[in-house]
């Protein structure tokens, strides 16, 4: 199936814009709801395999390693290869994985296919990132990113409670194998949709191309915005795709359905925030609130929230959550940052780069987390005092980094003025060249960026 050609320079318009969006939307909504369905499943899985909140927080953080060790590989791909290919072969590895999951009979299987997992749905996220950048304009780009967040979010809702409903009916393994189906008719829908590239040799992308990596760890802007990724961030998701619905569980009391209800509030919440981001964003940016500006003003928030949740203890439910994560949504604003900030060469390689450290440091706090739970009831503290301890240390944590990220912002930021629109190319190549080459010659940077 042969999707449209398309010259290499045009941009989307009108009903090609919308279909784009369309087909990345439903398979991003899809990868969404296989990465936070074990937040609800999470009491029937321990139930099932019979494990504590470590092994449960490795078994969730298996499909976080499948996305970590594809992303430098995948950003190179999707430079030589393009979106289309790239996301079509990764999605046929996601049907492979939700198959093995709903028959592997023990821990170590289910392990191994979430992993496989995380391979496949890799894409679902980069391929659309680095699609706006090359084929919408500046204004489509903004919402673009903000909203194929907000299907994400469709799908965190869609993984809570009508998941629930659907487990006695069908049971969690006939869950994946549904979606396993469903991706099969994504691969087709993107096939048929996404506009064919032509593919390039390796290595030869462009000029700007032969730095790669290297080029893309030296650039001040990406390092600066590395800790956030890694720690806050990861956070949100290491929260929202597992340890919420336990807290909401062990901590507040609730029941697996009241739990499944708190989480749909949450995800719920967090849709309509990425949906008003999407309008916001252009006319905050008009307004002189960078994304860099909102980030730095932002983050805090979400460490003041989780420090509230800890206090409260029982008492914090999902409406707290439902805060927790608003809050951290400043957070989502910093990828196109990163991305905006270099050559269109490096683009795929560049997301790719943050990503790895987003995922990565998902798997370590799903993990870790879980670990501290058991450390802390070893030593005698009941389950709601050990998921307190833990999370208070995790509050810690991302307090630090979100310091060591004010630090380098208010080093790298302009002179104290309002930031026109049209400034903001300026700003970033100033902060992304102080430690880092410039772009060689020929290559082209995009006017499409934001302040750092």
């Amino acid at each position: 199936m042969a999707g449209p050609p398309r010259s290499a320079e045009r941009l989307l318009q009108g009903r090609e814009a919308v279909g784009l969006f369309a087909v990345f939307g439903f398979t991003y909504f899809f990868a969404a709801l296989l990465r936070a369905v074990t937040a609800t499943l999470a009491p029937t899985l321990a139930e099932d395999l019979d494990v504590g909140p470590g092994a449960l927080g490795l078994l969730t953080g298996a499909l976080f390693i499948g996305y970590a060790i594809t992303q430098l590989p995948l950003g190179h791909w999707l430079d030589r290869f393009g979106p289309r290919l790239v996301l079509a072969g990764s999605l046929a590895i996601a049907v492979i994985g939700c198959v093995a999951f709903a028959l592997a009979g023990g821990f170590a299987g289910l392990a191994f296919a979430r992993v496989l997992m995380g391979i496949g749905l890799s894409a679902c996220l980069m391929a659309p990132l680095t699609a706006f950048r090359r084929w919408y304009g500046p204004a489509a780009q903004l919402r673009a990113n903000s909203w194929i967040l907000m299907s994400g979010a469709f799908g965190m809702v869609a993984s809570t409670v009508p998941v629930q409903m659907l487990v006695p009916v069908m049971g969690w393994r006939g869950v994946f194998v549904a979606v396993a189906v469903v991706f099969v008719l994504a691969i087709a829908a993107v096939l048929a949709q996404v506009p064919r590239e032509s593919v390039r040799g390796p290595g030869a992308s462009s000029p700007g191309a032969s730095g790669g990596y290297r080029e893309i760890w030296r650039q001040r802007t990406f390092r600066s915005y590395a800790g956030l990724a890694f720690v806050n961030y990861a956070g949100l998701m290491a929260m929202q795709t597992l340890w919420i619905g336990p807290w909401l569980v062990n901590v507040a009391g609730h029941t697996r359905g009241g739990a499944a209800a708190g989480l749909f509030l949450v995800n719920a919440c967090m849709l309509a925030a990425f949906f008003a981001w999407g309008f916001a964003m252009p006319r905050l940016t008009q307004a002189g609130w960078t994304a860099g500006r909102l980030i730095a003003w932002g983050t805090p928030l979400s460490v003041l929230v989780l420090a509230l949740i800890v206090v409260l203890g029982p008492q914090a439910g999902a409406g707290m959550w439902a805060l927790y994560c608003l809050s951290c949504t400043f957070m989502s604003l910093a990828q196109p940052l990163v991305g905006r900030s270099f050559p269109d060469a490096l683009v795929g390689r560049a997301l790719s780069a943050y990503n790895l450290l987003f995922l990565s440091g998902v798997f370590v706090l799903q993990w870790s987390i879980g670990l501290a739970i058991d450390l802390l009831r070893s030593f005698g503290a009941d389950t709601a005092q050990a998921y307190r301890g833990a999370f208070a240390l995790y509050a810690m944590v991302a307090l630090a980094t979100y310091l060591l990220h004010l630090r380098d912002y208010r080093r790298d930021r302009p002179p104290a003025r309002v930031i026109a629109a049209g400034d903001e190319t300026s700003d970033v190549s100033r902060a992304g060249s102080a430690h880092g080459p410039s772009p060689p010659p020929g290559v082209r940077t995009s006017s499409r960026t934001d302040s750092a």
